[in-house]
């Protein structure tokens, strides 16, 4: 191996260090996001940022052409693989000391949890293996996708979620982008930041998107891990 190459692959273990590999299931997607299998059927889907998340996977067995897109998919499936069971140990060890900020009514205990978060990372790996080209490396707020490619669009926990290290700015140039590969509609979930506290700016957002006629509605869930986020936030473009 040439020193290029040595100092090549330093520098993006360095990277993977950066990233929290972690991922919900299909389960968890079909309730943060108000789902039914019907809804899946015959329809194109982009989860972005899709992490360590087995939605893909299952939505294609529903009879959908589903992708997923994450700044993590530019390494290796083996490395993702490794970093995610590590970040699943390291996020159980953190969610002990403040379980008391979160509502264990569907994981119901810990173990619970754990299973659930293991469960996403081998499906996910499984089908990253499979399908490698559902699993396509994208840095918002740019994406590597045509226009209106996809019927509907699911982004969970990224946006509003990091509303302390994320700015408006950023928020307004990813969700347009969001929405530019988007035909019918875009899904967010949650709409509250880390603290539970709903988005500082979202009437501002709200107003901005629907000076440009899109229909935009924040509506309750029957999801809820993390204490008041159960609301998802669904841009609908008008119909054509």
């Amino acid at each position: 191996m040439s020193r290029e190459e040595q100092q090549a692959n330093k520098s993006l273990g360095l990277e993977l260090e950066k990233i929290i590999f972690i991922g919900r299931t299909y389960e968890e997607y079909m309730l943060m996001f108000n789902l039914t299998p019907e809804d899946l059927h015959g329809r194109s889907i982009l989860d972005c940022p899709g992490g360590a998340c087995s939605f893909s996977s299952h939505a294609r067995r529903q009879g959908a052409d589903s992708m997923a897109a994450d700044t993590a998919y530019q390494h290796e499936i083996d490395q993702l693989e490794s970093k995610g069971q590590e970040d699943v140990k390291q996020t159980l060890k953190q969610l002990e000391q403040v379980r008391d900020r979160y509502r264990w009514d569907y994981f119901g205990s810990m173990n619970g949890l754990k299973q659930a978060r293991t469960s996403a990372l081998r499906d996910c790996a499984a089908d990253m293996r499979s399908f490698p080209e559902q699993y396509i490396y994208a840095e918002l707020p740019a994406l590597p996708f045509a226009d209106e490619q996809f019927d509907m669009t699911l982004s969970a926990h990224f946006l509003f979620t990091y509303a302390d290290r994320l700015d408006f700015s950023f928020h307004e140039q990813t969700i347009l982008e969001l929405l530019r590969v988007t035909r019918q509609e875009l899904r967010i979930f949650p709409t509250v930041d880390l603290s539970g506290k709903r988005y500082a700016h979202m009437n501002e957002l709200k107003s901005l998107l629907e000076s440009r006629g899109l229909g935009v509605t924040e509506i309750r869930t029957t999801y809820e891990f993390q204490q008041e986020a159960h609301t998802m936030l669904i841009i609908a473009k008008p119909e054509s």
